[in-house]
């Protein structure tokens, strides 16, 4: 991809941050609007509480899954039929690289939200990297690559 990042510098960074705070756990949210008008809305992650209530139902921690929930999640559904969607929904994948795997790819469809989704790979000693993955019939492929950060 070409040009300007579909990420604003700031965001990306602010991202990171959360990813290496909430470490070893994912961390989750979304940017709501684009360019200058665009606004970064970071998650509670209540994966660890579904798998608490019900770990049969719900088989992934927090280490290894992303729930949003809430007022969180119902502002993410309702900004679609705004006139600031959401147009990138984020988490991390701590320790294991910035893929779309089968799991993203489940939800992600079965969600069907018209947006693309960033996955952080986040290490013990930083962000090694972000992927963004947009969605192409029954799966997402890689349209923008972002270099991580130290620490």
């Amino acid at each position: 991809m070409s040009g300007e990042p579909s990420i604003a510098r700031e965001h990306l960074l602010a991202i990171y941050q959360q990813s290496r705070a909430e470490f070893p756990k994912e961390c989750c949210g979304y940017i709501l609007g684009a360019g200058a008008d665009a606004e970064l809305v970071p998650c509670i992650n209540r994966q660890d509480q579904l798998h608490a209530l019900d770990p049969e139902a719900h088989p992934r921690t927090a280490e290894n899954g992303y729930n949003i929930g809430g007022k969180q999640l119902l502002q993410l559904v309702r900004s679609f039929e705004s006139d600031k969607p959401a147009r990138i929904i984020y988490h991390s994948h701590p320790r294991v690289g910035a893929y779309f795997s089968e799991e993203d790819t489940r939800a992600a469809v079965a969600a069907g939200y018209p947006c693309d989704y960033l996955v952080v790979d986040v290490q013990e000693h930083g962000v090694i990297e972000a992927k963004l993955f947009r969605r192409d019939g029954e799966r997402y492929v890689e349209v923008e690559r972002f270099d991580g950060a130290a620490g």
